[in-house]
């Protein structure tokens, strides 16, 4: 969400001289004083009762080797009563000299799932007290501990069932092979045409590690659904905790397949000079003629055909072919005086996960998703 608090944040990405506007209502940070990150915001070790083979230093190297620049090990809070600074974060193996490692944890509730994501150690077991209260009384305490919380897998049997008006952004896509991610991107969309401006993550849900020679689902799991499927990225002024929360709180991200598979890009140029003026999370002050998009894939990209998937305030606004630059573009007029936001899904040729050999069989024709680019939208909501 994008009420004071966030504001605040948002204030760390906004150079004055690099800004295409700023003022009290709307703010276009810089599309090039930044630095682009990859983590996965959902993960569980063998500190879950319901995880095997995964302990925090196997999902560390792992993360490690992949080139991640940051991770959430987001265990269940009710698997030790809400005492996970005790668990996850105190184990001697929860350390990296790679990796900015964040503090949080997965509040399971009878409500729905959520994950807590920290730039220092917090008071979880607070959260965790409240887990059966009325909404008004866990914003109170959310708002206290100074954490940002993020609606899990909201379409699943574990869904969310708070009010959306508490959470700092959305898990749009979980699991490699999950059903409910096209409804959970519908739920996202209902939110942001309700004026909510929330940020879209991804996360991989993994449990499991690979047990050699096994042949139980769980081992058919590790062998898909490693950390990383999917990857979030962000793209922050710089690299630290703090960085990283407020970049996907603010929607200045997207997300992939994998943390191989190409990052995708929405930029818009507002004014027509041939130069982008705003990137995924940006709003801005809807202008008097038409805006030109543009969708680019960063990375290697597969041999095969890439399409794009505009999303227009919940509508498919149109479907493009990716050129053979990695990008294409796409141009519409907002409504001056009405809110509308822009977003894209990328579909085409899966990328290969080393080590992760089910990947490709596993995985549907989704690569990436971006945040939207927004006009008109209140921040403070």
């Amino acid at each position: 969400m994008f009420r004071v608090a966030a504001l605040a944040l948002a204030a760390l990405f906004v150079p004055a001289a690099a800004s295409a506007q700023t003022n009290d209502k709307f703010v276009v940070a810089s599309l090039t004083e930044g630095v682009w990150m990859k983590g996965d915001l959902h993960v569980h070790s063998t500190h879950s009762k319901d995880s095997t083979n995964h302990p925090e230093a196997r999902i560390i190297a792992d993360a490690e080797r992949a080139g991640f620049d940051f991770l959430l090990i987001s265990d269940h809070d009710n698997h030790v009563d809400g005492d996970v600074a005790h668990n996850t974060w105190s184990d001697p193996e929860f350390r990296s000299d790679k990796l900015l490692l964040l503090y949080g944890a997965e509040w399971t509730t009878v409500r729905g799932h959520a994950v807590i994501l920290s730039a220092k150690p917090y008071d979880h077991k607070a959260l965790f007290d409240v887990r059966d209260a009325r909404d008004v009384q866990v914003q109170k305490v959310k708002d206290g501990l100074g954490v940002h919380l993020s609606a899990n897998h909201p379409t699943n049997k574990d869904h969310f069932g708070y009010s959306y008006d508490l959470v700092d952004s959305i898990e749009v896509w979980n699991t490699v092979r999950r059903a409910p991610n096209k409804t959970n991107l519908m739920v996202w969309d209902d939110m942001l045409n309700s004026g909510r401006k929330i940020g879209a993550r991804g996360g991989s849900d993994s449990h499991h590690g690979t047990v050699p020679g096994s042949t139980t689902p769980k081992a058919i799991e590790a062998t898909a659904n490693n950390i990383g499927t999917p990857t979030t990225w962000v793209f922050a002024p710089a690299r630290t905790r703090e960085a990283v929360i407020a970049a996907i709180g603010r929607g200045r991200a997207s997300i992939s397949a994998n943390p191989y598979a190409p990052r995708v890009e929405l930029t818009a140029d507002v004014n027509g000079d041939g130069k982008a003026d705003m990137l995924m999370g940006d709003n801005a002050k809807a202008p008097a003629g038409p805006v030109r998009f543009t969708a680019r894939l960063a990375g290697k990209r597969e041999d095969g055909a890439y399409h794009v998937r505009v999303v227009k305030n919940g509508g498919v606004f149109a479907t493009l072919g990716i050129g053979a630059d990695g990008s294409v573009s796409f141009t519409d007029t907002p409504d001056a005086k009405a809110r509308s936001y822009y977003r894209v899904e990328v579909e085409g040729p899966q990328t290969p996960y080393p080590g992760v050999d089910n990947f490709t069989n596993v995985a549907g024709p989704m690569v990436a998703i971006s945040n939207p680019i927004f006009f008109n939208f209140d921040p403070a909501f």
